[in-house]
């Protein structure tokens, strides 16, 4: 006889770690949301906390970076890249972080990821093309999005109150 009462593995949902709390914003900060915390708990939803920037092996803190030209869907197609204010060009770094996430959400089933708003690598809505905040995607949020994870912007730092 098969044991069918063990439960049913909580639903995770990749989110900015910076969002979570951890100190990995480009100039060392964190963006932490308690109001996305706790929906994520009304939701039943457990969060894993995930960097893109700092898995694809940039440091905290690390020169702002952005997209140079074209947007997201230009870096992943290979047409475009992304650099820091002094000329660094930082497009492997983004395209590994980018992958990483993708590969996290594979192996755990993620279908849902809740990612820092105006990040080159995280924005949803808004990012930063040419040193300017522009609508669309960042480089993580844009991959994400070709591989059907539904990704939803957050601006960060709301409170419980």
């Amino acid at each position: 006889m098969v044991d069918d009462s063990s439960p049913e593995p909580t639903p995770r949902a990749l989110v900015s770690a910076c969002l979570m709390g951890k100190a990995c914003r480009y100039d060392g900060g964190h963006n932490r949301d308690q109001a996305l915390e706790s929906e994520l708990a009304q939701e039943g939803l457990t969060p894993v906390p995930f960097c893109p920037e700092e898995h694809g092996g940039l440091t905290t803190p690390r020169p702002a970076a952005w997209i140079e030209r074209d947007g997201a869907a230009a870096v992943l197609d290979g047409t475009s890249g992304l650099s820091t204010g002094d000329g660094t060009d930082v497009t492997a770094e983004f395209l590994a972080g980018a992958e990483g996430a993708l590969e996290l959400c594979k192996k755990e089933g993620i279908t849902r990821a809740f990612l820092k708003e105006r990040s080159p690598s995280c924005g949803v809505a808004t990012t930063h093309v040419d040193g300017a905040a522009v609508s669309g995607p960042g480089v993580t949020a844009a991959l994400l999005g070709r591989n059907g994870v539904k990704c939803t912007g957050v601006e960060g730092r709301r409170n419980d109150t």
